[in-house]
């Protein structure tokens, strides 16, 4: 950790293992901008916080022009259009993305927790689940990723999610007839990326020290 000037810097408010502020992170990371990055307690929200966005959901930026980007998707733009060495931005699947974040994510939440969906047993909430899953598998048969054969923003929206469906039942995923995406998935959780993202840091504090994030570049 080490102080830099809040009055000039870009504010990350964030949460480690929420998936939406991980991707955020990713993009960050990629392009080489430095942020101010507060880590935030969710039960105990940071006043600050509240008051750029009432939602208080995680991650939000403020830019050091005050500018207020409350939306994961629209701080990975943010961040690659200003910076994007590894050419992310190129062959973006928006109808992937637009599932993963809505069909995908609906059944996520209630495999994840399916006790507090009774209408339905877990093994179907799979189920419906495993329906991108297959499509995933698919798409990894032509290519080493979801839209060419490097990483782009298609890849680091969706991972965090696929993250979370296979560690709900580790078991399961690992005998699941997707040798495709398994091998997707340890490759980019095995990445010095991605671990430089899921570097634990303290709660923020108002008086505490400047968390610089990513700390090198």
């Amino acid at each position: 950790m080490e102080k830099i000037n809040a009055m000039n810097s870009n504010i990350l408010y964030s949460f480690r293992r929420c998936p939406y502020a991980m991707r955020a992170r990713m993009a960050i990371a990629v392009s080489g901008i430095q942020v101010e990055l507060r880590e935030v307690v969710l039960r105990d929200k940071p006043q600050a916080l509240l008051d750029i966005s009432p939602k208080a959901t995680v991650p939000v930026l403020l830019t050091n022009d005050q500018t207020v980007i409350d939306e994961s998707l629209d701080i990975m733009h943010w961040a690659l259009k200003q910076s994007d060495p590894d050419n992310w931005l190129s062959n973006i699947n928006n109808e992937l993305i637009a599932n993963n974040d809505g069909d995908f994510k609906h059944w996520l939440d209630r495999y994840k927790y399916a006790d507090r969906y009774p209408e339905h047993s877990e093994h179907y909430y799979r189920q419906q689940g495993e329906k991108t899953l297959l499509m995933l598998e698919a798409l990894l048969e032509k290519s080493a990723y979801l839209t060419a054969n490097n990483i782009t923003f298609t890849d680091i929206v969706i991972f965090p999610f696929i993250r979370q469906f296979a560690f709900s039942d580790m078991n399961w995923f690992e005998i699941a007839p997707y040798p495709k995406l398994r091998a997707w998935l340890i490759a980019l959780i095995d990445s010095v990326l991605f671990q430089k993202t899921m570097v634990k840091y303290q709660p923020w504090k108002a008086d505490g020290l400047v968390t610089v994030f990513p700390e090198d570049v």
